[in-house]
């Protein structure tokens, strides 16, 4: 049987890391699951997304996928060490790309843009542990900006006020790198880009995952 990735995530957001995949490896089958009936997983508790999340991994590995890629933050965050005792199966996840945004930053401070449910778990908590080392890190919650996305708002007047609430205090402090914590937030790369200094940089982990995905494979 041919190698097949199968990707899943609470909704559209990980559909940006099956873009970056595609890109590298455009004759890679892949099979998408947007778990939109329990969406927004930012909103449950570690205990429901993990069940959930071991779920449909185990049925995307029963329809014969041999590579997973948890294509959400807060999932990976509370089910990837189980689904990884679990499978039998390489398991690719996501975490904001905090450590890249620590060592690019000239300013030494960076936002990590990210649901609540990230902003709480020990994932991130590890990685700001791990990598920070020395910079000041701003992690910050955007409530209801996933759900804009879902909804298709990509762009438009909720979408930047959103922005602008949640980012203006971080580059009032001198914040010169954005990671997005948050695979729907990719979406949102050309407003975000439109709205900050050219000297403010965004860093989303859809590509990264890509290719290690390709490595793996």
């Amino acid at each position: 049987m041919a190698t097949s990735v199968g990707i899943f995530d609470s909704g559209v957001g990980g559909l940006t890391v099956s873009e970056a995949l595609h890109r590298l490896a455009p004759a890679l089958p892949q099979r998408y699951f947007a778990d939109t009936a329990c969406f927004p997983y930012g909103g449950r508790s570690d205990g429901v997304v993990a069940a959930r999340a071991l779920t449909l991994a185990r049925r995307l590995v029963d329809e014969g996928c041999s590579l997973l890629i948890v294509a959400c933050n807060t999932a990976s965050s509370a089910a990837l060490l189980r689904l990884r005792d679990e499978l039998d199966v390489p398991i690719v996840g996501m975490e904001p790309p905090l450590k890249p945004a620590a060592a690019r930053s000239r300013s030494g401070r960076v936002a990590v843009l990210v649901t609540a449910a990230t902003a709480r778990g020990s994932r991130l908590a590890r990685l700001h542990d791990d990598h920070a080392n020395g910079v000041d890190i701003e992690t910050v919650p955007m409530p209801g900006l996933a759900d804009l996305v879902e909804s298709g708002e990509i762009r438009g007047d909720a979408v930047e006020r959103t922005l602008r609430e949640g980012l203006d205090g971080p580059l009032s402090r001198g914040v010169d790198q954005v990671a997005l914590g948050c695979t729907h937030y990719g979406f949102l790369l050309p407003v975000l880009r439109g709205l900050l200094a050219e000297s403010v940089d965004v860093l989303h982990a859809a590509e990264p995952v890509a290719r290690r995905t390709v490595d793996r494979l």
